[in-house]
């Protein structure tokens, strides 16, 4: 019985509680009442909502900037003849230009005499 609960549950009252029991008590009819661990899920919660929270506001801003970009740029091609485009190169172009496929046979290889000198 080294815990409190383990004493508490034995019908053991720690020293600490005995010294606060006024004399001349019955100590059959005293109750003693234990404060509930405390629960996480709270802050827990209140953590994530606070995360979830921010994260739909800065989505929000990023699409009201992108609106209004597009609405400028509109604008402004439709006044000053000012024009945007976008380039947008595939990835799969640029990684084949980069490496070459090689060929699934084997390929004859020619003698030296027939290369031009």
């Amino acid at each position: 019985m080294h815990l409190p609960d383990e004493q508490f549950r034995a019908g053991h009252i720690p020293t600490e509680l005995y010294r606060q029991i006024p004399p001349g008590s019955d100590l059959r009819t005293i109750v003693i009442v234990q404060e509930a661990p405390r629960s996480y899920v709270g802050p827990i919660v209140l953590v994530v909502v606070k995360v979830a929270g921010g994260i739909a506001v800065l989505l929000v801003i990023a699409f009201v900037v992108q609106v209004i970009a597009g609405a400028a740029i509109a604008v402004l091609s439709a006044t000053c003849g000012v024009t945007y485009s976008l380039n947008r190169k595939s990835r799969r172009r640029e990684l084949a230009r980069g490496r070459r496929k090689r060929p699934s046979r084997s390929q004859t290889v020619r003698s030296n005499n027939r290369y031009r000198k």
